[in-house]
């Protein structure tokens, strides 16, 4: 035997006894345990929780249309092949019972024995005030998202959707998130906290006024808390808000009797800059702070660059951001509070540009839905109804996430349903009893008639359910959305495009074109690419920089005009854009951007909407547009294959002297940074393009470049690689 093959056979007994110590722990963290629940069901519960803790002006008010419930009654199971005998501990939420091979366990076991072999382990649970949940750990037997769940609808399907049994009953795999703990079931999550100080107080005799910087939001604590009597809070995005016993939209009413100095943390969240507490005659406080709430998720882009006051808008439409994303994307942390189709539908397009959290993006689709039987619109809104579609359409796009789709294309399809039953006699969307067509805060704005809006909303929804339910393998249901998309779209064209007007009109009343151009339609069918390039110049010049067509005020459609001009190459003006209506509100002292922003008003005018002195909201998602603008409009990247197995990346200095920044993947970060003579850029995901325009053939070491004519150039960007770029702009 040589020294070689002494060493050989050591090498090869190092391995073994290595293999042999980690692989079972490596089979054990393949087998890790969560808690378990039926798809949609916490989503729905959360939900409910969430939009019912609104109040205004001390008054209960929840949301104004249909709320749905989780099932309160659901069945677990999961057939497992196990080599020796083995215990697990059972932790469940509500009334259960527990079988294996069918035999039920007397009473309510903490822990069960499997025995050797292949059994059929099954949890029956009951619970109404929170979601039938479960979590199992032994050693192999443990709960996690294999196992199988029905709500006893008597229609049996497997996994993959497909008739599976003659029982009659439907399953689905079951659904899980973080909950790791069998100490931290659904029924206990809550959002993170963090102690705050104010960063100046104003104290008086029996009342104090805290600043805290920005705006943010939690709960107010009262420090050192004597005497008894009712306690005022009145809290304000502004200050003057918060010095408006009258007028302030948000307030607290405490009873408090405290014979010695204690704490107080108020019941509900608020949200706030200024917190103006009054005490009655007799009662002292020391200090106020706060618990600061928040999703505790990192930010994975990001964005900087030459101009100083972008990089402040992009600050700030970021901490906007992450206000806004709590359980849910919401609209705005002081009102509604609720789960709007259309301000999460845009936060679902900047999370991919900041976040990349899709569970945050799951678990709103899925509140939003709801359950079947579909009775009306989402939010009552015809429009919002066809964001949510839009949404799964880019959800896959950015993830490659098909388990999603596969789970829930049959809730899809029972809300398409709805909305085609409900088109008029011409095969229009037109809005019924009991439909609230929304499009945007306009003054003056129709919503009779066939909208083209609506319409363009539509086609765009039948293409996301053609896309799913190929990914559902649901061939004759691609067939038919296609069409009737395709359908849609030549309807679109033969009704609404008017030469004269090079544009597509606002409505039809009585199958008649209306004169009204509005920006809506025409922007919408530039980057769904509805348009061809003739047209698409023509909305440009006739309706996107036409002056004469109404102004939209909101940064809610805001976001859409500004990405029909960067789509149209129109950078520079978007910069300014940019920095004249956000900038305008940071020059008002904004700490974070509003539902709405009119340059005319002036002072305390600003803070009024719905006809009430403090109706708007300072915080709200939709004003945070700049994250998704910067990263896929200048920065240049977005996918083109779904979770960025191809993508393209084609920076747009759009004015700027150099910019740098990161855009999210499922694998990774994209980085890209960019001046006037040279780009450089590396990917962790998929094949991706460079394409610039140059003056010049660029150079780069270790990669081809390709002319397409007209300046154009491209090249292609391998996995994993950094390439350096120099080209003249």
């Amino acid at each position: 035997m040589n020294l070689k093959t002494v060493y050989s056979r050591k090498f090869i007994l190092s391995c073994v006894l290595l293999l042999s110590t980690f692989l079972p722990q490596l089979a054990l963290s393949q087998s890790k345990a969560t808690w378990i629940w039926y798809p949609g069901d916490f989503e729905v519960w959360l939900s409910n929780k969430m939009q019912n803790r609104r109040t205004e002006r001390g008054s209960f008010l929840p949301p104004f249309w249909k709320l749905d419930n989780h099932y309160v009654l659901i069945d677990f199971h999961k057939v497992f092949d196990l080599k020796e005998a083995e215990e697990a501990e059972l932790y469940v939420e509500g009334q259960y019972n527990v079988k294996v091979d069918g035999k039920a366990f007397f009473g309510y076991p903490k822990k069960i024995t499997i025995p050797a072999g292949k059994h059929k382990v099954s949890l029956k649970v009951f619970c109404q005030d929170r979601v039938p949940a479960i979590y199992v750990k032994g050693k192999n037997v443990v709960s996690d998202s294999t196992w199988l769940v029905t709500f006893e609808d008597k229609e049996w399907i497997d996994q993959s959707g497909k008739a599976s049994d003659q029982s009659g009953t439907t399953w689905l795999k079951a659904a899980s998130w973080n909950f790791d703990s069998p100490s931290t079931p659904p029924s206990k999550f809550t959002l993170a906290t963090k102690a705050q100080s104010a960063v100046k107080a104003e104290k008086k005799a029996q009342s104090q006024l805290l600043d805290f910087g920005r705006e943010t939001f939690g709960y107010v604590r009262l420090h050192g808390l004597k005497g008894t009597g009712k306690v005022e809070i009145y809290y304000g995005e502004s200050k003057e808000e918060a010095l408006s016993e009258e007028h302030a939209e948000t307030l607290d009413m405490l009873d408090i009797n405290f014979p010695q100095k204690r704490d107080s943390t108020t019941e509900l969240t608020k949200a706030f800059r200024y917190v103006n507490v009054k005490l009655p005659q007799g009662m002292s406080l020391d200090s106020v702070s706060m618990l600061y709430e928040y999703l505790p998720v990192a930010d994975r882009g990001g964005f900087r660059c030459s101009d100083q006051e972008i990089n402040r808008i992009y600050d700030v439409a970021k901490y906007t951001f992450h206000l806004s994303t709590r359980e849910f994307f919401i609209d705005g942390i002081k009102r509604d509070r609720w789960i709007w189709s259309g301000d999460a539908y845009q936060s679902y397009l900047m999370n991919y540009y900041l976040l990349f959290d899709s569970p945050s993006v799951t678990r709103t689709t899925l509140a939003l839905r709801g359950k079947d039987p579909v009775t009306s619109h989402i939010n009552t809104i015809m429009d919002y109804t066809f964001y949510w579609f839009i949404g799964i359409y880019d959800y896959y796009l950015y993830t490659g996430d098909k388990n999603f789709i596969q789970q829930f294309y049959p809730r899809m399809q029972s809300l398409m349903e709805y909305c085609l039953s409900r088109r008029n006699k011409n095969g229009m969307m037109e809005g019924l009893a009991g439909d609230w067509v929304f499009i945007d805060w306009a003054d003056g704005l129709s919503k009779k008639g066939e909208v083209s809006f609506e319409q363009l909303l539509l086609a765009r929804s039948l293409e996301a359910m053609a896309i799913s339910a190929d990914i559902a393998e649901d061939a004759a249901g691609a067939a038919r959305y296609k069409q009737l998309a395709e359908e849609m779209k030549t309807k679109i064209f033969a009704n609404y495009w008017n030469d004269e007007k090079h544009a597509l009109v606002h409505s039809r009343v009585d199958g008649k074109q209306t004169d009204n151009v509005t920006r809506y339609a025409n922007m919408f069918g530039i980057f769904f690419n509805y348009f061809t390039e003739s047209q698409k110049q023509q909305v440009k010049q006739h309706v996107l920089l036409n002056d004469k067509i109404q102004k939209i005020m909101t940064p809610y459609m805001r976001f859409y005009e500004l990405e029909a001009l960067c789509a149209m190459g129109e950078q520079p003006y978007v910069l300014k854009e940019m920095k004249d209506y956000w900038g305008g509100m940071l020059k008002l002292g904004a700490t974070s951007f509003w539902e709405e922003y009119n340059p005319a008003k002036k002072g305390a005018e600003h803070y009024e909407m719905y006809g009430r002195k403090f109706g708007k909201s300072l915080c709200h998602a939709w004003g945070a547009s700049p994250l998704y603008l910067l990263g896929k409009y200048y920065l240049g990247v977005k996918p083109l294959s779904p979770a960025y197995q191809t993508w393209v990346a084609e920076p747009n200095l759009g004015g700027l002297k150099w910019m740098e920044g990161k855009v999210p993947t499922p694998d990774g970060e994209i980085s890209v940074y960019c001046s006037t003579s040279e780009v450089k850029i590396k990917s962790p995901s998929g094949t991706g393009t460079l394409r610039l325009k140059s003056k010049i053939k660029p150079t780069v070491a270790g990669a081809n470049v390709q002319s397409k004519g007209n300046g154009v150039y491209e090249i292609t960007i391998p996995k994993g690689k950094e390439f350096v770029v120099k080209y003249k702009l």
